[in-house]
């Protein structure tokens, strides 16, 4: 299968701070791929980075057929294909469930709101929401507003989902919702970059798993490694996270 995600030596500083040091890997169509890795690994701005969120010092990243590091590329064009559900839900909080969910189709896609909100009903069924369209973000639990801003970058029909973190402010059973969702979406073949602490979702989910370790690619298979670590530096990071 063609990649859809190619980061090759990829480098990016914040000021003197190399914080991804030549970096590259690929992702290929249907792949769930799971970053892992300690706090200040890399990990997270190794995402924004394909999503463009930060700009690179060097190296390159090709995303949907986009050359991300090209200053000529329009940012709105990649981020029709690559969606990011963050940490925070970044929800109005002034607006329902089906306004936050039809703003970007509105937007971007210059959808009527008719058609936009067809679209905001059949995702939120999707993710298990339905009966909240209606609702106020301050109305739902964590779990139920992660949902929603996932079925927000589902409306938009992306080629490739990003994921940073997103249980990590939520409780184990609302995490639980989130991740069935995760999961129910990488059964239905969608292209999924994790960032994650959730080793047992890896272990269910990732067809590849990537662990980074100071900066660098540091071991790259499938979920076995999370079994049978190659490195001692992923084996010491796994007996940290048990």
């Amino acid at each position: 299968m063609p990649a859809v995600v190619r980061l090759e030596n990829v480098i990016k500083r914040f000021g003197a701070l190399e914080v991804l040091k030549g970096i590259s890997f690929d992702i290929e169509q249907g792949q769930v791929v799971a970053l892992i890795g300690a706090s200040g690994s890399g990990k997270s701005t190794a995402l924004r980075c394909i999503n463009r969120l930060e700009h690179i010092q060097g190296g390159s990243i090709e995303v949907c057929g986009h050359r991300v590091e090209d200053p000529a590329l329009d940012a709105r064009d990649l981020r029709q294909d690559v969606g990011m559900v963050f940490q925070s839900y970044n929800l109005f909080p002034h607006m329902t469930v089906g306004q936050n969910v039809i703003l970007a189709l509105k937007r971007v896609k210059k959808m009527s709101k008719v058609d936009a909100m067809e679209v905001a009903k059949r995702v939120l069924l999707q993710v298990g929401l339905a009966e909240k369209i209606d609702s106020y973000p301050e109305q739902l639990s964590g779990g139920q507003q992660q949902r929603v801003a996932i079925a927000r970058s589902l409306a938009m029909q992306p080629k490739v989902m990003l994921f940073d973190e997103v249980t990590s402010a939520l409780d184990p059973k609302l995490t639980g919702e989130v991740l069935r969702v995760m999961e129910d979406l990488a059964r239905g073949g969608m292209t999924m970059v994790v960032v994650t602490h959730e080793m047992a979702f890896a272990r269910r989910a990732a067809d590849k798993v990537i662990f980074m370790h100071q900066g660098h690619v540091h071991e790259v298979g499938d979920a076995s490694i999370l079994t049978t670590p190659g490195t001692a530096e992923l084996r010491e990071f796994l007996d940290h996270d048990l």
